[in-house]
């Protein structure tokens, strides 16, 4: 790989204005996770390499030191394994795409950081040809190249980022004082990452970076007792049916409690001030 992966692209985006871009890049990002078309590759783990430059305007975070006028590196290394090691991508391609999809979708409220305007994107199998080659693909993408459709929902709202036959990953956008109801999946295989602070989880606090895959037949339920939207990113395989979102009862018993998996580090459950003490 070249010492900077910006050099890949011929041109340095421009804003609005005509000024050069700033450029925050991830290198060497190493992800564990199904890969692939052939069968041997459907069923073992592999290694994923993942190197991106991510064109924005960092000028107000530079004046004003704060984290939502940039991008908060650490969180979206945790987005981007996330969305990795649970969608089971076929091919490099479809991996590139979806992920530059996601960088490129415009930020929401409770996970507030700058807007990308363009995104290259590198993936590399380095096991893929044993010890003859390496197989990779880097891709350039603007976010004008764009348009997100969503869904109005009782909850709120859903940002549908990308599907095919065989995934779909979504933004379910729960409103202030609104809930996903006591629901289970029968058909499908669901993982959701919650990138909001505010939400309930079976009726309890949950972490933003939570990561969790929910077993056919778990219901689940989530509420948001804030006053700001809250977002969970979702990944169906294979993409969303609508049949099998089924809303079921709460079990007498009560919801059954859930550990998930941290995606994010510690330092981004706390409040802004103390965020920037650590």
């Amino acid at each position: 790989m070249n010492p900077s992966l910006s050099g890949a692209w011929p041109v340095i985006p421009r804003d609005g204005r005509g000024r050069p871009l700033d450029v925050i890049e991830l290198r060497r990002l190493t992800v564990q996770c199904i890969v692939g078309m052939y069968p041997a590759e459907r069923d073992t783990p592999q290694p994923l390499e993942l190197d991106a430059a991510l064109y924005l305007d960092t000028r107000e975070a530079g004046l004003k030191g704060r984290l939502q006028d940039t991008v908060d590196y650490a969180r979206l290394t945790g987005e981007l394994r996330f969305l990795l090691e649970t969608a089971n991508f076929r091919m490099l391609e479809t991996a590139a795409e979806a992920l530059c999809r996601y960088l490129l979708a415009p930020p929401t409220a409770d996970a507030m950081r700058a807007p990308l305007q363009a995104v290259t994107l590198r993936l590399s199998k380095p096991e893929a040809l044993g010890r003859t080659a390496q197989a990779a693909l880097c891709v350039h993408r603007t976010a004008d190249e764009y348009h997100f459709e969503h869904e109005e929902k009782p909850f709120g709202r859903v940002d549908i980022l990308f599907q095919d036959e065989h995934v779909g990953i979504y933004r379910l956008r729960i409103a202030p004082g609104r809930t996903i109801v006591t629901h289970e999946h029968r058909v499908m295989e669901e993982a959701e990452l919650v990138l909001g602070a505010g939400l309930l989880l079976q009726g309890q606090p949950v972490l933003a970076g939570t990561g969790l895959r929910w077993p056919r037949h778990l219901p689940h339920r989530y509420d948001n007792p804030r006053e700001v939207e809250q977002t969970v990113l979702c990944v169906d395989r294979p993409a969303f049916i609508p049949s099998d979102e089924v809303e079921v009862p709460e079990p007498a018993e009560g919801l059954a409690p859930v550990q998930g998996r941290a995606y994010y580090p510690e330092a981004a459950n706390l409040p802004e001030t103390e965020t920037r003490k650590a």
